[in-house]
């Protein structure tokens, strides 16, 4: 049993050191330089045993997509519990997808497609990738609480929220934004303007 314990061990950290090279190869050189060979070489293995592991490149992709999402859920879920108030708790936690966007900008622009081809259909269809919208979906119902709204409206609330933020990140990672006090000033008037008027709807 020890011994099966070791060879699962030995794989898993084979698994996650082919996720961190891959990684590491697109913040040092683009996720267009990515190569399965690049990453046998990072890792010193030879491109076979990358496949044991890996169907093809756009596996990895899809499993540091996942991994993304983990960490932005978790960073979201933080700021989160911070604060009691719903209102406090949105701002929180969209200053905290802003902040997750530039520390990870990378896994970034492959979880939204930002200069780099996506498979969004794909991406859809992994359980992570809906826990970012169900938390801020959560928070916005306890603020609009007592207008009773429809999964539509929270819905059409969230997407307004997200594309603000998602907006003025896709437009500063295209290097095409302004100063960075003209960002957050930007981004806390939108996000601040957007609660505001769902608490005066309700």
């Amino acid at each position: 049993m020890a011994s099966k314990d070791r060879i699962q061990r030995l794989k898993d950290e084979t698994r996650i050191n082919i996720l961190d090279a891959s990684l590491r190869i697109a913040i040092e050189e683009g996720w267009q330089s990515l190569s399965m060979r690049k990453i046998a070489d990072a890792i010193e293995y030879t491109p076979p045993v990358i496949y044991e592991y890996f169907n093809n490149k756009e596996a990895i992709l899809l499993e540091l997509t996942r991994r993304g999402y983990l960490i932005l859920s978790k960073d979201i879920q933080a700021a989160r519990n911070k604060h009691d108030l719903p209102a406090s708790q949105l701002e929180a936690m969209w200053l905290a997808y802003w902040d997750f966007a530039f520390a990870n900008q990378e896994l970034y622009q492959l979880m939204f497609g930002v200069q780099i081809n996506c498979c969004c259909g794909v991406v859809e269809e992994l359980p992570e990738s809906k826990n970012p919208l169900n938390q801020f979906r959560e928070v916005i119902l306890s603020l609009m609480n007592s207008a009773n709204p429809s999964p539509d409206v929270i819905c059409l609330k969230y997407y307004t929220f997200w594309s603000v933020v998602h907006g003025l990140i896709s437009i500063n990672i295209l290097k095409r934004g302004y100063s960075d006090e003209m960002n957050n000033q930007v981004l806390k008037v939108a996000i601040s303007d957007i609660i505001n008027s769902i608490a005066k709807a309700t």
